[in-house]
């Protein structure tokens, strides 16, 4: 038997995440994971606004691929103007290359938290379970 090779994902630059005081300066995404009675698995996207806490997207929905984060983060952007920078953790469909692909398009600096390390993105994991 062959050894399977380890899948390499695609990772854009990590760098220090500088705060800025100003409402819709730098978005948060997160994902947040339940069931229905009957057992089936749904997930929501939910989009925070760092500075206000303002949870601006929560996209339920039982698959979510990379393409449809673009999505609605493209129809995000169209309707509250465009970001300086977004945060997220270093998850499949963030760090997908269809995402990747989107930020560079767009010109948007995308960070990626320390794997294990969901504190890094607290503001986003806290509105998202008061707020969204």
């Amino acid at each position: 038997m062959r050894k399977r090779r380890a899948r390499r994902r695609a990772v854009g630059a990590r760098a220090p995440i500088l705060v800025e005081a100003k409402a819709n300066a730098r978005w948060s995404l997160d994902f947040v994971h339940d069931q229905f009675a009957h057992g089936r698995r749904f997930r929501i996207l939910n989009i925070v606004d760092d500075v206000t806490r303002e949870c601006l997207a929560a996209i339920p929905d039982t698959s979510i691929s990379g393409r449809r984060v673009a999505r609605e983060l493209t129809s995000l952007i169209e309707r509250r103007g465009k970001r300086g920078m977004i945060v997220s953790d270093n998850g499949t469909e963030f760090t997908s290359n269809a995402m990747l692909s989107w930020a560079q398009e767009h010109k948007i600096v995308w960070h990626f938290i320390a794997p294990g390390k969901p504190m890094q993105n607290g503001a986003s994991t806290v509105a998202c379970a008061t707020n969204c």
